[in-house]
C-alpha cells in the first residue's frame, strides 16, 4: 500500500451549533449539511489519505484547492450526528443524503469505522473502534478525558459513497489549562520505546518520512501488523486540528515490506505551519502511540528555535494514553 496523502485547501463550513450532550461532555459543532460546491473527485478522506490517488490537490501546479480531511461536520450528504449516551461512552451515527441513518459501510484497514480523538490543543490522542447496533448507533467506551474542548473524527466509507473524515467538537466541562505543544523534535519515547523520524515537512508536495522504532537502544525487527500495516500515522495541524491520515508504504505479507524497524510514508500537508504526528505501532501484542512536533515550511517556532533532540514524553504518550500506550479498541 502506497499512500501520497493528498490534501486541499482551507474553509470551515460550519453553521449552527448541537444542543445534546453525551458522554461527558457536550457537542459544539453545527449538524446543517454545508453546501458543498467542490469538484466530485475530492472527499474528506481521500483529502485525509486512504486512497493513493486523494482529491484536492492539483498534480499540475502543485497547489491545493480543496478542503483538508476533519474540518467539516457534514459533506457530500452525509453527517455526523452524536446522540445520547451514558457518561462512559460515545456515540453517534451518520446520515446520508437521504436523511437516514447510514447501516452500511466498507471496510477499510479492517475496520469500518475508525475514530480519532484529541483535545485541541493535540493533547490526549485516541485511536479507537467503535461497534455499530443494527440501528446504524456507533458506540464506544468514551475516549474523551479530562476538561476543555476536544475534536472527534469519524473516518469511513459508507457502502456505494465515497470515503470521508468528518469531524465535530466535544466540551468537557470542568477547569481547562492548555498544555503548550512539545517543541518541534526528531526523536519520541514512549515505554522504553523510541522512534525517530527521518524527513521534512513539505508543504503542499510529498514527503517521504522514515520512522525507525528501537527498544531499549535495540533496533526492533519484529513489528507486529496492526490493521494490516507496520504502522498507523495521523498528522492535525496546529490551529484548526486539518486531519491527515496517511499509511506506510507497502504492507505485510507483500514480499518487499520488513516488519521494522523502520517504517516509511509518504505524507502531503497542505500549508506552512506546525503539526503534531501520532504514530501508532504494535510490537509484542501492545499498541503504543508514539508523538512528534514537526513543522512545515517557515512556520513559527517555540521560543524562537527549533530543537531537534529527543522530545520529552507528552502525557498522551504516557500517563494520559493508559496501561500501557493508549486504547485501540
Amino acid at each position: 500500500m502506497n499512500t501520497a496523502t493528498k490534501l486541499s485547501g482551507f474553509a470551515l463550513g460550519l453553521a449552527a451549533v448541537f444542543g445534546a450532550a453525551y458522554g461527558v461532555g457536550h457537542v459544539v459543532d453545527p449538524v446543517a449539511p454545508a453546501a458543498d460546491t467542490r469538484p466530485e473527485s475530492t472527499t474528506g478522506h481521500e483529502a485525509g489519505g486512504h486512497d493513493d490517488d486523494g482529491g484536492g490537490h492539483d498534480s499540475d501546479s502543485g497547489a491545493f484547492n480543496q478542503i483538508p480531511g476533519g474540518l467539516l461536520v457534514s459533506d457530500r450528504g452525509y453527517t455526523l450526528v452524536p446522540v445520547p449516551a451514558p457518561v462512559d461512552e460515545f456515540a453517534f451515527r451518520i446520515t446520508g443524503p437521504d436523511a437516514h441513518t447510514v447501516t452500511a459501510f466498507d471496510e477499510a484497514h479492517e475496520k469500518r469505522m475508525h475514530l480519532i480523538v484529541t483535545r485541541r490543543d493535540l493533547s490526549g490522542f485516541r485511536h479507537v473502534h467503535p461497534e455499530m447496533a443494527p440501528d446504524g448507533t456507533w458506540r464506544v467506551a468514551s475516549p474523551v478525558g479530562e476538561p476543555g474542548t476536544w475534536r472527534a473524527f469519524a473516518d469511513f466509507t459508507p457502502s456505494g459513497g465515497p470515503p470521508l473524515t468528518l469531524g465535530v467538537d466535544v466540551s468537557v466541562p470542568g477547569p481547562f489549562t492548555p498544555r503548550p505543544l512539545p517543541a518541534p523534535a526528531t526523536s519520541s519515547s514512549v515505554d522504553g520505546y523510541t522512534v525517530t523520524i527521518d524527513g521534512t515537512l513539505q508543504p503542499g508536495r510529498t514527503a517521504e518520512l522514515s520512522l525507525t522504532v528501537s527498544h531499549d537502544g535495540a533496533p526492533v525487527t519484529d513489528l507486529q501488523p496492526y490493521l494490516g500495516a507496520y504502522g498507523h500515522l495521523v498528522a492535525l495541524r496546529e490551529g484548526d486540528l486539518a486531519y491527515l491520515h496517511v499509511h506506510p508504504e507497502g504492507e505485510p505479507g507483500d514480499g518487499r515490506t520488513s516488519p521494522g524497524p523502520r517504517v516509511t510514508f509518504f505524507a502531503e500537508v497542505p500549508s506552512a505551519g506546525t503539526y503534531r504526528l501520532f504514530l501508532d505501532f504494535q510490537h509484542q501484542g501492545t499498541v503504543r502511540t508514539a508523538e512528534f512536533t514537526l513543522t512545515a515550511g517557515q512556520a513559527p517556532t517555540v521560543g524562537g528555535t527549533a530543537p531537534t533532540g529527543p522530545a520529552t514524553p507528552s502525557p498522551s504518550a504516557t500517563g494520559g494514553h493508559g496501561e500501557p500506550g493508549h486504547p485501540h479498541n
